[in-house]
């Protein structure tokens, strides 16, 4: 079976991925910051492993103990990351860094790490966490939103890259789903000095995407379609893993720009 490297293994699509894989009989190296999140996985045969995605010495550590144990790496999921909600003036650029170091620099990290391996053996598939925002930007999320036009954005580049080695590279495009997620953004947006011009926006923002969350699905069908696109012979270059996710896009192609931003402003009213 295959040798699997997932980062952000410690909760949400990452560590339901694991377990999968894991039933399946894939061997499954579960990385992340949070160890003590893992020990379910390690009882179920993962190799746990403490990774921080954002430290060079610490990515360049755990391949190498994958690649000394196993002597490749099959497919790479880069799972970690998160989300700031908040007005492009009010979150502070500390906070910014920080995500892009995860959800950007930290894929990038993984990628250099596993390519050469993966040159050498002709064969690999590259799995990236994208999401419906990274193809629409709206109010509020502007920031994280950035990020992941940035993850398409180089994942684009890298399939070309990398097709003619045999690697092949995935993008998975969830939109609101009930992981953690939710309460890590909003907690970034309850936590912000406000500029009172915002206040009204912001409020019918939390307003009609908390219940938008209140409804959403769980990781299950995400999970599923990163499992499909490891068992594919000729994986998607997308998988788009919920409604909001298949149809928002194709909604925003149909109008105007500014046609669209009444329709989202009138939302958050």
């Amino acid at each position: 079976m295959k040798t699997v490297l997932i980062t952000g293994a410690s909760a949400g699509f990452g560590k339901l991925v694991a377990e999968k894989l894991l039933a399946k009989g894939y061997t499954v190296y579960a990385a992340a910051r949070r160890v003590e999140r893992m020990q379910d996985l390690e009882a179920k045969g993962a190799h746990v492993m403490h990774m921080d995605v954002t430290d060079n010495e610490s990515v360049k550590a755990g391949v190498g103990r994958v690649l000394e144990e196993q002597q490749r790496i099959d497919v790479l999921f880069n799972n970690a990351g998160y989300g700031s909600y908040g007005t492009i003036e009010d979150i502070p650029l500390e906070e910014i860094q920080r995500q892009y170091d995860v959800n950007v620099f930290g894929m990038g990290r993984l990628i250099q790490a596993v390519l050469p391996q993966m040159r050498q053996q002709r064969s690999g598939t590259i799995i990236n966490t994208s999401s419906v925002v990274g193809q629409i930007s709206t109010a509020v999320v502007g920031w994280y939103a950035s990020t992941k036009h940035a993850v398409e954005a180089f994942s684009d580049a890298l399939r070309m890259e990398v097709k003619p080695l045999g690697i092949d590279v995935v993008i998975i495009e969830p939109g609101a789903v009930k992981t953690e997620f939710d309460e890590v953004a909003f907690g970034t947006l309850d936590s912000l000095d406000l500029a009172e011009d915002y206040k009204p926006l912001v409020s019918g923002f939390r307003k009609y995407t908390g219940g938008m969350y209140a409804k959403c699905p769980g990781p299950e069908g995400t999970a599923n379609a990163v499992i499909k696109a490891i068992e594919a012979r000729n994986p998607k270059t997308r998988y788009a893993t919920t409604m909001d996710a298949k149809l928002l896009p194709r909604v925003k192609r149909l109008l105007t720009d500014k046609l669209f931003d009444k329709v989202v402003l009138s939302q958050m009213k």
